[in-house]
């Protein structure tokens, strides 16, 4: 009955990892629906209102009857520019559907499951893995190499590198000092709106970078960059006074006289763009609640959690040390991961595991080194060693030790 306890599988822990994989298609489905009916609103009452001014003036004999055709040619022409929108909307909506499809079958096949032991749970374990995996090099900009998995594995339909490969194409734009492409993805459809109701300062910022840019590249002349702060700056003095007010001293400043200044110096440093880039993927996660940790982090920590014990991170020194020469091939296998020199820092800041019943080895011996163990683990490693009668031997540093330097340990 114990084995069979801590080999069932907890289906609520595993949906909290993988609740990403259904609801970013949603969320894909939300914003596909929201951009049809926002186009279909605007044209509407374009075609509306042009129908009825052309019909008044018709009847009045304000226009000819050739303007009137002409009129209607265009509002025909603008209902198929609708058409074609709302076309490629319900193409874009079958596929969305079709790969939440295939991520609800993949997480009802693990609900068949019941124990880590079904031969089945190791095959879907790989394939979570495979979607690990993509999902990260998506996020790095190996969008290729995401691409490439995910079509060996036969996985494209729990992957998002589509999503993934836009926001890397903007960001790399952004990276080389431009933010038309951001700008555009702000103002397209009504993601505008929705940015609003997120409070989000990304758009303002891409207008103030806009605005830097400007002014470094005209300082001559500054209308250009006064038209520009009216338009996109001044209306939000109120909500951005900082930066409102820094626009106004950056046109003050000779390029000269900007690097003596330490608030602009930052303005005009290179290093600008980064901050833009990483405002820019954060705000786009936000508003499609991606996770801004890659899952394979997540899915790490949580492993390393489990492993972690308070003596992994102790004060000792050798406590995070790999087993020295002395130690034989055979120990070096079972050294806790933990404690190894490859995930020892990287699990410095995950919590420790909590266990409810102890696990601890009974007799337990204190070396001189500060080190526990149970005494029969002691006696048999030291047989092992060919160790006299009344020596020990550390199983991790390799020291040898009398039986008189062991001192009793007890858990309290």
């Amino acid at each position: 009955m114990g084995d069979y306890e801590s080999s069932k599988i907890d289906h609520e822990n595993h949906l909290l990892l993988d609740q990403p994989l259904l609801q970013l298609p949603i969320e894909l489905l939300r914003k596909n629906l929201r951009s049809a009916r926002f186009e279909v609103e605007k044209d509407s009452s374009y075609i509306k209102e042009s129908l009825k001014k052309t019909a008044t003036d018709s009847v009045n004999g304000r226009i000819s009857q050739q303007d009137v055709v002409k009129t209607l040619d265009q509002m025909i022409a603008r209902a198929r520019g609708v058409k074609r929108k709302l076309r490629a909307s319900a193409d874009e909506e079958d596929r969305l559907h079709r790969h939440e499809e295939a991520r609800v079958n993949h997480l009802a096949d693990l609900y068949s499951m019941d124990t880590v032991d079904d031969h089945k749970y190791e095959e879907w374990s790989k394939t979570r893995l495979d979607r690990l995996l993509t999902d990260y090099l998506s996020r790095q900009g190996y969008i290729a190499s995401a691409r490439a998995l995910a079509r060996e594995r036969g996985i494209e339909l729990l992957v998002d590198t589509d999503t993934f490969e836009q926001v890397n194409k903007i960001r790399q734009c952004i990276l080389r000092g431009s933010v038309q492409e951001a700008l555009a993805w702000c103002t397209a459809g009504d993601t505008k709106k929705e940015l609003r109701k997120m409070s989000s300062n990304l758009e303002f910022m891409l207008r103030f970078q806009q605005y830097i840019e400007i002014v470094r590249n005209h300082s001559h002349n500054p209308n250009e960059a006064l038209a520009h702060a009216r338009k996109y700056l001044f209306p939000f003095r109120s909500t951005y006074p900082r930066e409102v007010m820094q626009a106004g001293g950056l046109l003050a400043l000779t390029p000269q006289n900007v690097d003596r200044v330490e608030a602009y110096r930052e303005l005009c440093s290179p290093a600008r763009w980064q901050t833009i880039a990483d405002l820019f993927t954060e705000t786009h996660n936000s508003l499609l609640s991606i996770p801004t940790i890659p899952l394979l982090h997540i899915a790490l920590s949580s492993g390393l959690s489990a492993l972690k014990t308070p003596a992994c991170h102790s004060i000792h020194p050798n406590s995070a040390a790999a087993p020295s020469h002395h130690t034989s091939l055979s120990l070096a296998t079972s050294v806790c991961p933990i404690c190894s020199t490859e995930l020892n820092e990287l699990a410095r800041n995950v919590p420790h595991a909590f266990y409810s019943q102890s696990h601890v080895e009974p007799d337990l011996l204190m070396l001189p080194n500060g080190r526990v163990y149970g005494q029969a683990r002691l006696e048999d490693y030291a047989k092992k060693a060919g160790l006299p009668e009344g020596k020990v031997k550390d199983l991790r540093t390799g020291e040898i030790y009398t039986a008189g330097q062991l001192k009793k340990s007890f858990v309290t």
